[in-house]
């Protein structure tokens, strides 16, 4: 049985190893990658929008709800990425933490202007039993989904779309938003309270 323990504890830290090995490795290339924009190389422009356009476009219509804005923001952050080529400095972020992060903002942007009303300081909602990945997982009605989505303060929608959508984990969330871990859980558990209640009342009301 101890053996059984120390070889699950040297599987662990050998993964983590792993891990750190490819995170750096991926920052080595990403800052290739970059060098290469920096240096005005077409390919290396098109191989970036090739590997985070689509990704973009996703993110920011999730957040919108809007396809051509959706198309302007993911374009923006592209067109922000070129700008910020030569001051690029390796080891700092992936360029995929930084776009989301470019992205997110971007949105945020847009939904102030839109609303005229701070959505944080609505009532939060009693927790239903039905979990929100069931709901998010079934997809029975988009459009509820969209709109329940679309009424969640800025915050908790990016949580809620990078974590279910994206499928991002509580650390790489905390470094998109700019935020702590702890800070995510609550954003995703207020998030899902929401989702929850407004999924549940427009089932109800279709019945």
């Amino acid at each position: 049985m101890r053996e059984d323990v120390q070889a699950s504890k040297h599987r662990t830290q050998a993964a983590k190893l792993s891990a750190a090995a490819n995170g750096a490795s991926a920052k080595t290339a990403d800052a290739e990658l970059m060098a290469r924009i920096a240096a005005g190389d077409p390919e290396a422009a098109k191989e970036a929008i090739d590997l985070h356009a689509g990704r973009l476009h996703a993110l920011a219509y999730r957040m919108l709800n809007d396809t051509a804005e959706a198309e302007d923001v993911s374009q923006e952050a592209m067109l922000r990425l070129w700008k910020i080529a030569p001051e690029w400095r390796a080891g700092e972020a992936r360029i995929s933490t930084w776009l989301h992060r470019v992205t997110l903002n971007l949105c945020y942007d847009r939904l102030r202007k839109k609303r005229t009303t701070d959505l944080d300081e609505a009532p939060e909602q009693e927790d239903p039993a039905k979990s929100v990945q069931e709901q998010l997982e079934a997809r029975d009605d988009a459009a509820a989904l969209r709109k329940a989505l679309s009424a969640l303060p800025d915050r908790q929608r990016a949580a809620i779309i990078l974590r279910h959508f994206e499928e991002k984990s509580n650390p790489e969330i905390a470094e998109q938003l700019d935020v702590s871990v702890e800070a995510v859980e609550s954003l995703l558990a207020r998030g899902r309270r929401a989702l929850k209640a407004a999924l549940n009342s427009a089932k109800g009301a279709q019945r």
